[in-house]
């Protein structure tokens, strides 16, 4: 595989930014004109980091180059801090993670790339944080995404959240904050419990859903009763929980691999490079 590491200033981050990009390589039994020279577009798969991440994660700490080269897939793997894939307008100049990869990011790969920018080409997959962000993207933006697979993390009930006045640690106090109060958030695209159900019942459009986590991990009784919900609402969600594992990358490397089976991505001329 080819790996370009683009660092370059975002409109909506205000600032420099990194991105790592995982592009098929050029098999030897092709000239450089009859490959780069090809009109080939690829799927792709976005895949989203957790908390106190980068861009460089999935790489350092996973197999993700090996499952690409396997599937002749494009992967991108941008730079989010701790945001949860949200805006924040009063971050400093302003960080909008969540429109920086619809409005900047996705353009730029399908411009400059040999990236499809079909829906049914395109995925989304993140571990813990990176999971939220990825459920997030995808329930309000069934149009840019066929599937979705989510890691080790699942959305909570907001609107029970708020009405029943649950414990609310640190990291959501500050999110609700961010969106302008209790009321704000619950009406926000931060909502994927209420956005998906609304979709659902609407007979809308939506990717195919995979969400894995380990028995171990401590987001399972989020995990569980978000199952119980999708289960309830008929939501079409594959759910695997496995024993023996926490939130750790042995899982997640392997879930990953699971979630390109789920999504049905086989490559041509994969692992191939001959």
């Amino acid at each position: 595989m080819s790996l370009v590491h683009l660092n370059f200033e975002s409109v909506y981050l205000n600032g420099n930014t990194d991105v790592n990009i995982i592009l098929p390589d050029k098999p030897r039994s092709k000239t450089p004109a009859q490959f780069y020279g090809s009109d080939r577009k690829y799927k792709v798969l976005w895949l989203l980091h957790g908390t106190f991440g980068d861009y460089s994660d999935w790489l350092r700490k996973s197999n993700i180059e090996l499952y690409a080269c396997e599937k002749d897939l494009i992967v991108v793997m941008p730079s989010a801090l701790n945001s949860n894939y949200s805006n924040w307008d009063s971050c400093m100049m302003g960080y909008s993670a969540y429109d920086f990869l619809t409005e900047e990011l996705m353009p730029l790969v399908y411009n400059w790339f040999p990236a499809s920018d079909k829906r049914e080409d395109n995925f989304i997959s993140g571990l813990s944080m990176g999971g939220g962000g990825a459920i997030k993207f995808a329930a309000n933006h069934p149009d840019k995404f066929a599937g979705v697979a989510v890691l080790s993390a699942a959305p909570r009930n907001v609107d029970c959240m708020i009405r029943d006045n649950e414990q609310i640690g640190e990291r959501a106090r500050v999110s609700i904050a961010n969106a302008g109060g209790p009321e704000a958030y619950a009406n926000s695209y931060e909502n994927t419990w209420r956005i998906l159900k609304e979709r659902k019942e609407a007979g809308a459009l939506l990717p195919k859903m995979y969400f894995a986590i380990g028995k171990n991990d401590f987001l399972y009784d989020l995990f569980s009763r978000f199952r119980t919900f999708a289960q309830e609402i008929d939501l079409g969600v594959t759910f695997e929980e496995f024993e023996g594992y926490k939130h750790e990358w042995r899982f997640w490397d392997m879930t990953i691999q699971r979630a390109l089976e789920f999504f049905g991505i086989t490559g041509n001329d994969a692992g191939n490079p001959f």
